[in-house]
This record gives structure tokens, sequence and C-alpha cells, in this order.
């Protein structure tokens, strides 16, 4: 799955630390996540998508 997350995170100013910290999560699941390593739980998408004010449509993608 692909996804937005480095993208908005570098557009908001954030570090994967400080990132991680607002979402509860450690900064290595951050770059897991903005990897494609790992998927997140669907909470932990929500929380994603809910942080940077959008949907979680809008920041992951399935791949064609």
């Amino acid at each position: 799955m692909l996804n937005d997350v480095r993208a908005l995170r570098e557009a908001a100013g954030l570090s994967q630390a400080a990132l991680g910290t607002a979402l509860g999560v450690s900064r290595q699941t951050v770059n897991s996540i903005e990897t494609g390593k790992y998927d997140p739980s669907l909470p932990l998408a929500i929380t994603i998508a809910r942080h940077f004010g959008t949907t979680v449509e809008e920041i992951f993608h399935v791949e064609d």
C-alpha cells in the first residue's frame, strides 16, 4: 500500500520522532509506515488522518 505520510509529515515540519510522539508510536513505526514496510492498523490510520486533518483514503492508496 502506498501512502503520503512522509510528504504530510515533512510539509508539517515534523521529524519522524515528533510525529511518532504525537501518534503514540515509535519513530521506527513511523519510518516503517513511510517506507511501506508496515501497514498501520485501522485505528492508527484513522489517528494519522485526524492528526493531519484529512481522510484515511486521501493518505493511503492501493497500488494499481
